[in-house]
């Protein structure tokens, strides 16, 4: 029997999803078997609509290697698992004659722990174990999170956090998970057998195709112990994410609450005198943490590198001595024991990084006024970190709705460790770069509006020109309304002001969970939403509930942004141009992912509004234009009034 081509694949595979083919959907694929084919790497953008999971999902099962999949949101990861896979693989069947296993596999503590369940949490006072559901009310919120836990926990088959629905605080959550360095493993833990993380982890050594997240794919390529099974290709979806989870994940801290529960976990299970020199390292190190003040330490001031070596030396001493100290007091000393070096090698790890000091690294603090103040440390770059671990041995395919900033997928490249496109050298990876456009016709479909007559943004105070021009532009539409704000303290503002100008309900971020904030804003076409940077991914509203999508001002990184204002200067020093490099980069990506919320299906119509003169004036609007979707243009006030009021009426007309 001939085997199947790439083209019957495909068919047959959106067939089963009730799809249609595109174009797009069909070049991605031909790109995607290429490049497995011959062992090198893809960056490929597929607007909304083009169905990239298919795109990438069949020509990698036709390829029979083990595949991975890495996404950044859980809903993604769910469409793969629940939706996309099941069905791809049904319809894959009959034509390749073998069916491929698909599996999800996540980090440890997004697991629920049996050991922690059954035998308890250690408790931070006595540094034994003591019963959670015992300790917690069972009328408090937390108790009642406990014994749901309690009760779900015998009938779910996966363990996994994001299955337990409702969810529950990270507070909750905590008393039932552990982290790879607080587990026992497998073969020293009574639970070892059941283990939910465990079992994840057999399915995905047997699986064809495995899905995961963006964290956990950094910290294998990290930390160098493998999490994941071997793996001949890896596709990246929402690959624009991945290099800010993969900082997240490459970012170490110290605070002195952080600190403190190391010495009350460590106190009994070591001697006096090594218990005494942690205490006093510790109490040094929050005595600093008082005074400290928030921005980046270029250099480390001296009081603070002798508390830093004085932190790591007695933590040092602690690790050694946690293995030979016995308290017949404390049970399950395995356990406890565990958790404590954990929370240890932690501060240990973060104070000696600190004080070998890299100048690859950045270091800074951070005061929050919740939690107080907080020591930081990230590589100010990752890309040469993914080009040695993630483009050697596999081919690797990058895929999102947003790769390609002002004209081209070299800066996008050049965050992932990639050199320009083309560029022939032997330890360079090779790549091209593929956008297969979308669906929509963007230019018929949407509008981009450019307010130039508003004066320019400036640091702090209230935008009354933005505000007044804010409200115009909702009454005109209706409602309808995403508006993205570059901080929530805009966003606050701006849901207050209107609250009291507009007759029409304005939902606030922050105010409700963001599934039931984007239900509420689905469900009436009168309603607004409010949100700031994190609301501009994964809010996908089609049809009339969404047809002005507004942003107040150009999302460049804050000027005191301790990281990226590093890497902005070691872009200058290196005589590249930073601010292009760094700010426009993070603010296109930012701005392409928010007016993409616009147009989510080939019905839609609307207006994305920027209230910032500089897009049009600014010599760097060119490139931020050039990379979002290609929207017709207009700075004209009232062309964009006119066109929301017609939109307006011909959704009105359509619901009645």
């Amino acid at each position: 029997m001939t085997k199947p081509s790439l083209p019957e694949l495909l068919h047959a595979a959106v067939t089963a999803v009730g799809g249609t083919e595109r174009p797009g959907q069909v070049a991605m694929a031909e790109a995607v078997a290429e490049v497995i084919d011959d062992g090198s790497h893809l960056l490929v953008q597929a607007g909304t609509g083009t169905g990239k999971s298919l795109g990438y999902l069949v020509p990698a099962l036709a390829h029979g290697e083990r595949v991975v999949v890495a996404t950044a949101t859980l809903a993604l990861q769910r469409q793969l698992v629940e939706r996309d896979l099941p069905r791809t693989v049904d319809a894959l069947h009959p034509l390749m004659r073998r069916r491929p296993q698909f599996a999800m596999l996540k980090g440890r503590s997004n697991y629920l722990c049996l050991h922690r369940l059954h035998e308890g949490a250690p408790q931070e006072e006595e540094e034994g174990l003591f019963d959670q559901f015992e300790a917690a009310a069972p009328t408090s919120k937390l108790g009642q999170d406990l014994l749901r836990m309690r009760d779900w926990a015998d009938e779910t088959e996966t363990g996994d956090r994001d299955d337990l629905t409702p969810g529950v605080s990270d507070r909750a959550w905590s008393q039932v998970s552990v982290s790879s360095r607080e587990c026992l493993g497998a073969s020293k833990c009574a639970y070892g057998a059941e283990c939910f993380a465990e079992a994840a982890r057999e399915r995905a050594k047997l699986a064809d195709v495995v899905v995961t997240n963006h964290a956990l794919l950094a910290i294998d390529a990290i930390e160098g112990a493998p999490v994941l099974p071997q793996h001949e290709v890896l596709i990246v979806d929402e690959a624009h994410e991945l290099v800010s989870r993969v900082t997240g994940v490459a970012t170490g801290e110290l605070t002195p609450g952080q600190v403190n529960r190391a010495v009350r976990r460590a106190a009994k299970l070591v001697n006096e005198k090594a218990a005494d020199q942690l205490q006093t390292a510790s109490e040094g190190f929050e005595r600093l943490m008082e005074l400290a003040l928030p921005g980046r330490l270029e250099e480390i001031p001296e009081d603070l590198g002798y508390a830093l070596m004085a932190l790591r030396d007695a933590a040092r001493t602690v690790i050694t001595a946690l293995g030979s100290t016995r308290d017949k007091s404390v049970q399950d000393e395995d356990a406890v024991r565990k958790q404590a070096l954990a929370s240890v090698e932690s501060i240990h790890d973060v104070a000696e990084r600190i004080t070998n000091g890299s100048e690859y690294d950045v270091v800074w603090y951070e005061r929050h006024d919740r939690f107080g103040a907080s020591l930081r440390v990230a590589p100010m770059s990752v890309s040469g970190l993914l080009r040695e671990k993630l483009f050697t041995e596999r081919s690797v395919i990058l895929t999102s709705a947003t790769l390609k900033l002002g004209g081209d997928f070299n800066g996008v490249g050049a965050s992932l460790g990639l050199a320009p496109e083309g560029t022939e050298s032997d330890d360079a990876p090779q790549w091209k770069g593929l956008d297969v456009g979308s669906p929509f016709d963007y230019g018929k479909q949407g509008i981009l509006y450019v307010a130039k007559h508003l004066a320019r943004p400036g640091r702090e105070g209230t935008r009354a020109d933005m505000l007044d021009e804010l409200t115009e532009l909702i009454e005109a539409a209706g409602g309808r309304t995403l508006g993205l704000f570059s901080s929530m303290r805009a966003a606050q503002s701006a849901a207050e002001e209107l609250r009291e100008r507009l007759d029409m309900p304005i939902l606030l971020q922050g105010e409700e969970t963001l599934g039931e904030l984007i239900k509420g804003f689905a469900a009436d076409a009168k309603t607004c939403l409010f949100g700031t940077l994190s609301l501009w991914q994964g809010v996908d509203v089609p049809g009339p509930s969404c047809q002005l999508v507004i942003m107040d001002k150009i999302p460049f990184p804050r000027p005191d942004d301790p990281l990226m204002s590093a890497r902005q200067k070691a872009v200058d020093e290196a005589g590249g141009n930073g601010f292009m490099a760094v700010a426009a980069t993070h603010a296109a990506l930012l701005m392409a992912q928010g007016a993409g919320r616009l147009v989510r299906a080939s019905g839609d119509r609307g207006v994305v509004a920027v209230l910032d003169p500089r897009l049009a004036t600014a010599r760097y609007g060119s490139y931020l234009r050039a990379s979002l979707p290609d929207f017709w243009y207009t700075t004209d006030r009232n062309q964009a009034r006119r066109s929301l009021a017609a939109i307006d009426a011909a959704a009105k007309a359509a619901e009645a």
